[in-house]
């Protein structure tokens, strides 16, 4: 009995480990926007604060403060670190677009995502489906000149988008949020 309740007790501890890992892989006709281990692609934007403005995050897992944190694929916004900060993508994208990711907003997120000239907030406010402490699914359509918000599968807004190619970034403002996921199809 007690070689049982071992080798049960080794199997859950086996299996939860290989479910904890990040094992995300894009839908089809998506591409990953960073690639679960660093911040291979992504840039520090501009800033007044103290990361380095510009600075390539290439084979980082952190920004230079660590308002930015990548663990086990997940990105996190430190809010016990203060600042202002935005990475975006190197890479810019053109035409008809479709981003996908999910979000873990804590206590207090207002937290930001630009896109196509479009600023949209993280927050209660102004998501009134968001789940803090959950991770919620969001979306981000652009076709055409316009851009459709999604969050767990609802429309949230629709704007009028800059129809040239842009960066996609990410801002940490205010409060903690965690991201994982991020798919883009263009």
């Amino acid at each position: 009995m007690l070689r049982s309740l071992s080798l049960i007790a080794a199997f859950a501890a086996v299996s939860f480990s290989f479910a904890a890992a990040d094992t995300f892989k894009p839908e089809a006709g998506f591409v990953a926007l960073f690639n679960s281990s660093d911040l291979s692609g992504w840039k520090v934007a501009a800033t007044k604060d103290k990361d380095k403005s510009g600075e390539a995050l290439d084979g980082k897992k952190e920004t230079s403060t660590k308002r930015f944190v990548l663990t086990d694929g997940v990105l996190a916004i430190d809010s016990k670190v203060k600042g202002d900060i935005t990475i975006f993508t190197a890479k810019t994208f053109d035409k008809d677009a479709h981003i996908k990711f999910d979000f873990k907003p804590g206590k207090g997120c207002n937290n930001d995502i630009y896109f196509r000239g479009l600023k949209f907030d993280l927050k209660a406010a102004d998501i009134a489906n968001m789940k803090e402490g959950e991770w919620n699914a969001f979306e981000i359509v652009v076709a055409g000149d316009m851009a459709e918000f999604k969050n767990n599968g609802e429309s949230i807004k629709k704007l009028k988008a800059n129809p040239g190619a842009t960066k996609f970034g990410i801002r940490a403002e205010a409060g903690p949020c965690e991201y994982r996921h991020f798919q883009i199809k263009n």
